[in-house]
């Protein structure tokens, strides 16, 4: 990361940002953010690592590792700060003295045929009497200090989103183990009705019933494959590689949801997303804003340049090194009458640096929201699987009991379909909320800008 960056706004509290330049310092209005409040307290702290291991699933490192190290959208953004680093190069190359040279030969045709040369070295030196390059250096390292975050961001985005599809992939796996039971279920108890028909215990209506129930539960197979294939396809594009032909590597339980064991760092909410990358590349594009209206206040002071030449040769082929002229002067630049140009250009930057203020405000406030939602998700879904459990044990009692009764013939079909309902309605509520309580996780460390990396 790059050191020694403008920082122009706190993440709580007043906030004003000024720029570096020489001469009248550009100005944005204060801005004050409430601190926040969460509506539900910290889980317990975490370690400061590689969020995803908390997961404690090698399947799922092996995936983050390599879509951080083959990631398109990296690459790009990589390749930006790339660029980013060349124009500030470029623009602090502006401050040195700049040197060209010159040269020109030729053959005057006549009646002696004389051979001409000259030969010149020109240069110019801009002092920066009005600081617009200084303005200029810092609006470039401004922007790349953007490049830089975006590509932090990046990271922070394909981590959480190779963790997202791989959960929705493994649920789907869960959905689809579950089918394989539920199915088993439905077979065995349409196997039992079938025989009592048979023997003439029971209504062929009951045979139907119990045939239709097992038609459902097969019909779901091919939705649930299909999100499979989706999941496994996000994944392939993430790590860069050809969707259809890609399989994620193999879980040690491909029937389980994966369970995060460890909880977010703790810490105040501005101290957890002042490490929010996107938060931070809004932050340089506010320095960005700044610096450009010191670049437009420029314009109104004067600008001196000093350009130098030396010059050699006499016109001829043997006066080239002989004859030598130097000179070097001063050009001043006095703003006098643009018809109110330049004053615009000021406001108009001015403008923009309220409108990036107002949209740093309202990516923190987008952040704040994030990180609630998922601390509310995190409690809510950890107490929606304790209820789901209780709901799965109960209902296998029922199941077993109703079961049981209607071999004797004191209970109806009815009672056995609807419990067999109830179970699978259960565990695939279960299976979906131990997704979405994994997923909540992901969020939370997306939406604080865990990094790990």
């Amino acid at each position: 990361m790059m050191q020694g960056r403008c920082r122009g706004i706190a993440l709580a509290g007043a906030a004003m940002l000024a720029g570096c330049a020489t001469g009248p310092e550009p100005e944005l209005v204060a801005v004050v953010v409430p601190p926040p409040i969460y509506a539900t307290d910290l889980p317990p702290a975490g370690l400061d690592e590689a969020w995803w291991r908390g997961f404690g699933d090698p399947a799922l490192n092996d995936l983050v590792a390599r879509g951080l190290a083959a990631n398109l959208d990296i690459d790009a953004a990589t390749d930006r700060l790339d660029a980013a680093a060349a124009l500030l190069a470029a623009e602090r190359s502006d401050r040195l003295p700049t040197l060209d040279a010159t040269g020109e030969a030729g053959v005057d045709l006549g009646s002696d045929n004389r051979v001409r040369a000259s030969a010149g070295l020109f240069g110019r030196f801009d002092p920066d009497l009005n600081g617009r390059l200084a303005a200029e250096i810092r609006a470039a390292a401004a922007d790349y200090a953007e490049a830089d975050y975006i590509l932090a961001d990046q990271r922070r985005l394909v981590a959480a989103a190779i963790a997202s599809q791989y959960i929705e992939y493994r649920r789907t796996g869960a959905q689809l183990d579950l089918l394989e039971q539920s199915t088993d279920l439905q077979e065995r108890t349409l196997r039992i009705v079938t025989l009592r028909f048979e023997a003439g215990l029971a209504a062929n209506l009951d045979v139907r019933r119990a045939a239709a129930d097992l038609a459902q539960t097969r019909a779901r197979r091919g939705l649930v494959a299909i999100a499979r294939a989706s999941a496994a396809n996000a994944l392939a594009i993430l790590i860069a590689e050809p969707p259809g032909t890609f399989a994620p590597p193999p879980a040690q339980d491909a029937s389980a949801i994966p369970d995060y064991s460890r909880g977010p760092a703790a810490g105040t909410p501005a101290d957890l997303l002042r490490r929010r990358t996107d938060l931070l590349a809004a932050e340089a594009r506010l320095a960005q804003a700044a610096a450009r209206i010191g670049i437009e206040q420029a314009d109104l002071r004067p600008s001196l340049t000093i350009p130098g030449t030396i010059g050699l040769g006499d016109g001829t082929l043997g006066g080239l090194f002989t004859n030598f002229l130097a000179g070097v002067g001063a050009a001043l630049d006095l703003p006098l009458f643009d018809g109110g140009r330049r004053r615009a250009e000021v406001e108009a930057a001015q403008a923009e640096g309220r409108a990036r203020l107002a949209e740093y405000r309202a990516t923190f406030l987008d952040a704040l929201g994030e990180v609630e939602n998922a601390l509310v998700a995190i409690e809510a879904y950890g107490q929606r699987n304790d209820d789901l459990a209780e709901a799965i044990e109960q209902s296998e009692t029922a199941l077993g009991q109703s079961d049981a009764l209607y071999r004797e013939g004191l209970a109806s079909l009815f009672d056995v379909l609807d419990a067999q309902r109830q179970l699978i309605a259960s565990r695939q509520s279960l299976i979906d909320s131990e997704a979405a309580l994994a997923s909540s996780h992901v969020a939370f460390h997306a939406a604080v800008g865990s990094q790990g990396y």
